[in-house]
């Protein structure tokens, strides 16, 4: 949880992939200090770009708390006791707005990115079908509408995410494995991935499931 009126972290939680090697209190002591120590300086030009376009965008919004429902996403590197940075996810929601209507607290959600590169910003907004990406050549915000799956890619992607493989999706959804397989190229076709953990995490961050 990111306190930005305090410019702190308020909690970390015990996710290695954040922590860098490093101990939840310890990166809570250091706080944005801890971005300045473990991020490469040319993703670190990256976030303070997208630090004053996300609230840029934020500040363009109804002054109400329909700005909870705005979360935004984006790729960094994190490098921290690794050999070698790492690409992560970083996604931003509001929790709490202050008097004004800026956003106060938010939470941080940490995963491996899918992605090849760092930045892939992307704002969503819960229950719109319309998210808007950020095009860092002529930094401005491109509102785009969401990929929709069909309802049998939908089950497919779900019953991944449960752990089961294509025949056992095959033998639940009473289709053949090279049904599912499919589906499967269609789904890889249109997220533009290469396997069902990437088309997973892409279907996560763009609030396709």
């Amino acid at each position: 949880v990111i306190d930005y009126e305090e410019m702190k972290f308020e909690y970390v939680s015990n996710n290695p992939l954040f922590l860098c090697g490093f101990s939840a209190e310890e990166v809570l002591e250091m706080g944005y200090e801890f971005y300045f120590k473990n991020v490469p300086t040319e993703d670190l030009q990256l976030l303070n770009t997208i630090n004053n376009a996300g609230f840029d965008f934020y500040d363009k919004l109804p002054n109400n708390d329909e700005r909870k429902l705005y979360s935004i996403s984006y790729d960094f590197h994190l490098k921290g006791k690794y050999d070698k940075p790492i690409l992560i996810n970083h996604k931003l929601t509001p929790l709490f707005l202050n008097q004004q209507g800026a956003v106060w607290k938010s939470l941080c959600l940490v995963s491996i990115s899918h992605n090849k590169k760092a930045g892939n910003i992307i704002i969503n907004k819960q229950g719109s079908d319309t998210l808007w990406k950020f095009d860092l050549s002529d930094k401005v915000w491109i509102a785009k509408n969401k990929l929709k799956l069909k309802d049998k890619e939908l089950e497919i992607l779900r019953l991944y995410a449960q752990g089961l493989t294509i025949n056992q999706i095959a033998e639940k959804m009473f289709v053949s494995p090279d049904t599912i397989k499919y589906y499967r190229r269609k789904i890889f076709e249109a997220f533009e991935v290469k396997n069902f953990t990437e088309a997973l995490s892409f279907a996560k961050d763009n609030k396709i499931i």
